[in-house]
């Protein structure tokens, strides 16, 4: 009998044990229905929550390069749709604040760097403080690029970077072999940097003669930007240790301002390139009328980009990049670019969350970056081979620890237009448009620049 009784428990153990396999390999239970994964069943059963992303046009086609970046997060997610809408630079300011103040927001924004304070202030923004885990944490990102994403004083995130503007000098090889020019150290100061210059001067290179540096002047969009390594080099600032005053007409500020300035006094700037815009500038330098020139990390891309659509006249094999030169108080790199912020008014934080931690994720970020040329705010976008063994990007990182960013306070973005002003009568100076150049004229312009920006800082 208790043989019998184990060996009808054994059959049963093999037909259990049968029918286990037979479920396991096939997917299938017995009615020929298919298994389906917990993962599976959470992604379906998730709700459809559609995000609104505010974009500015950071690339040729802005709307279709972001959405091509960010397929794999939406493949991940299907629940999720994203609504992005390009916003241009020129009204983004204002249909930013507005929103902030209206209630009619999107969930995420873009945010140029230097707004973050000034928006967040208008308690607009969430913390994203208790989120930055899931972007690796703020040690993930460059150090220069987290001030700007505070208000100075607070410890509060209101932003997360996204990607970096940043200048450095971009020279012609063959000019400077013609000039005895050694890039690797005859760049390296301030002092050096102008005496180069006076080689460059003038060299012929195919038949055209080059002007050292060009370099555009008040019409720029960049005017103050282009002006911040040479203040910061001679130990000047854009605002005092108490975030109330403007100091651009401090003797330090001063002095690199006439430093840059003089450059063109004494002819190693080409006067005509002060009436041109940033784009003009990098045309012409494609054209060989320039040595040198400074720019960002996106005009490695223009050139790259020319060099496939016109392989005749390619210079990307004759052009190298170089640090900003170390001026008498040190290296100081600017630092731009944007940043990715959440409206407090949004529904879907979870969700807004996940986004931006997959674009500060290293494929997303290199992704991006080779769409809109700017570089990469992560750290470990750095170590992959399109940054680190790219001879013009590399150099972009080599100089990365020298960045600095404009002073996060509710003020700047307000004053900038204010300073920008400024600088642009010092530019017109410069070109004799009221009269012979004249210093104690620099000093003046500065003045009164620095007491409109001050007005502003105390009153915010």
């Amino acid at each position: 009998m208790k043989k019998r009784v184990i060996s009808l428990l054994l059959a049963c153990l093999m037909i259990f044990a049968v029918a286990g396999c037979s479920k396991s390999q096939s997917g299938k239970d017995n009615d020929s229905t298919p298994t389906v994964s917990k993962e599976t069943e959470e992604k379906e059963s998730k709700e459809p929550v559609t995000l609104n992303v505010w974009i500015m046009p950071n690339s040729g086609e802005p709307e279709k390069d972001f959405m091509d970046v960010i397929q794999p997060f939406l493949e991940e997610n299907p629940n999720i749709t994203v609504v992005p809408t390009v916003i241009d630079w020129g009204s983004a300011w204002t249909k930013v604040t507005t929103a902030a103040t209206s209630g009619e927001a999107p969930d995420v924004t873009q945010l140029g760097t230097t707004w973050v304070a000034a928006v967040a202030s208008m308690d607009a923004l969430a913390d994203l403080t208790p989120y930055y885990d899931e972007f690796g944490g703020a040690e993930a990102f460059l150090p220069a690029t987290l001030p700007t994403t505070v208000i100075e004083g607070s410890d509060q995130r209101f932003a997360v970077p996204w990607f970096v503007d940043s200048r450095a000098l971009y020279y012609r090889k063959d000019a400077c072999e013609i000039a005895g020019v050694n890039p690797e150290t005859d760049f390296a100061t301030w002092d050096s940097f102008k005496e180069a210059l006076k080689k460059l001067n003038g060299v012929e290179v195919d038949g055209k003669k080059m002007v050292a540096l060009g370099m555009p002047g008040k019409n720029d969009w960049n005017v103050v930007h282009n002006f911040s390594w040479w203040i910061w080099g001679a130990g000047g600032d854009f605002v005092s240790d108490d975030l109330k005053t403007s100091t651009i007409n401090s003797p330090e500020a001063f002095e690199g301002v006439k430093f840059y300035t003089e450059l063109a006094i004494e002819g190693l700037m080409s006067m005509p390139s002060l009436e041109k815009n940033s784009a003009e500038i990098e045309a012409l330098f494609n054209a060989g009328e320039f040595a040198t020139i400074f720019s960002g990390g996106y005009f490695a891309k223009t050139i790259k980009d020319n060099a496939v659509k016109d392989p005749e006249n390619s210079i990307v094999d004759k052009v190298g990049v170089a640090m900003i030169p170390e001026g008498p108080k040190g290296r100081h790199v600017f630092f731009g670019g944007s940043t990715l912020a959440v409206y407090k008014t949004t529904k879907h934080m979870d969700e807004a969350v996940k986004l931006i931690k997959f674009l500060t994720s290293k494929e997303a970020q290199i992704e991006y970056s080779k769409r809109h040329g700017n570089l990469p705010a992560t750290k470990e976008a750095y170590e992959d081979p399109y940054i680190d063994q790219d001879p013009m990007l590399s150099v972009f990182k080599e100089q990365a620890k020298y960045g600095r960013a404009y002073p996060s306070i509710p003020g700047w973005a307000p004053s900038e237009s204010l300073l920008q002003k400024g600088l642009s009568n010092v530019w017109d100076n410069v070109m004799g448009v009221n009269g012979p150049y004249d210093p104690e004229r620099t000093k003046i312009e500065l003045d009164a620049a620095a007491a409109d920006a001050t007005a502003v800082y105390q009153a915010n």
